[in-house]
């Protein structure tokens, strides 16, 4: 099949795009195996050799096993509490039809609209006064408020799509509306529940800014993102091991990712269709 020559150029086009955007990541990827004066020589060039020393030294001075656990506990509490809460409000919400419930709706997802860094201080006074600071559970609470309102607006637009008549069945069974929702509803909602977790997943691992105002000062609560940071000094940067460390940190989201990319978009437009 003969391909139009505009289709072509759009398919160079984005090639040219996906490679200026992936440059940054091989720039890392290929530093990694070089030494430090490699590295300040000339940080284009192919490694000499893959030094597999620049991983095995990151990962004793990130002490990483530990902090891998740390990252993990605070990213596992937060997704669990932001499915927990998105999942019954949007729900509720979507099964509520008065004017009053669509008002709170539009409450609920109003601050995904709101910077962060406008409320970050107030933030973390607020966690440092309920002892959530210096903890990676702690953390992993402060992400419930932080990734509720657009999972919220992900469940609210999908439960739509189920009929009421399930929700009357199992009422009529004998079943209480919350076993309702927890034994026939949820099950259903699995396409957004797989998205909101790679989403909230990605973000809470990944997620630089808010575990260096809670978890400062206490180094045994560090994530794998500060742990990394910590190679970037005021006077020296050891950039052979930073980039090591990055890698390190980014393998196990992006493997997490890759394995259940295709739901994401599944998830996001499901339910879209019918209101």
């Amino acid at each position: 099949m003969k391909r139009h020559p505009s289709t072509l150029i759009i398919d160079v086009l984005l090639w040219i795009f996906a490679l200026l955007y992936l440059y940054p990541l091989l720039l890392v990827v290929i530093n990694s195996f070089k030494t430090f004066s490699e590295i300040t020589t000339n940080v284009v060039a192919l490694p000499k050799s893959l030094l597999m020393d620049n991983f095995r030294n990151a990962f004793r001075l990130m002490e990483y096993p530990r902090l891998f656990l740390n990252t993990l506990i605070a990213t596992a509490i937060g997704v669990v509490g932001v499915i927990a809460v998105s999942a019954l409000a949007g729900y509720k919400l979507s099964r509520t039809k008065t004017k009053y419930s669509w008002v709170l709706f539009i409450i609920l997802i109003a601050p995904m609209m709101i910077p962060f860094h406008s409320f970050m201080i107030a933030l973390v006074k607020v966690a440092k006064g309920m002892g959530l600071t210096r903890t990676p559970m702690g953390l992993g609470v402060l992400y419930w408020g932080l990734g509720a309102p657009l999972a919220l607006f992900m469940y609210h637009g999908f439960v739509k799509s189920i009929p009421m008549e399930l929700d009357d069945c199992a009422l009529i069974d004998g079943a209480s509306p919350f076993r309702a929702f927890a034994q026939v509803i949820f099950p259903l909602l699995q396409p957004v529940t797989v998205s909101v977790i790679v989403l909230n997943a990605m973000w809470m691992w990944n997620d630089f800014l808010l575990p260096l105002l809670i978890l400062s000062g206490s180094k045994k609560a560090y994530t794998l993102q500060l742990a990394a940071y910590n190679f970037f000094g005021q006077y020296k940067i050891e950039w052979n091991y930073a980039m090591a460390g990055v890698l390190l940190t980014l393998m196990p989201a992006v493997v997490f990712y890759l394995a259940l990319q295709q739901y994401i978009i599944k998830g996001m437009v499901s339910g879209a269709v019918k209101s």
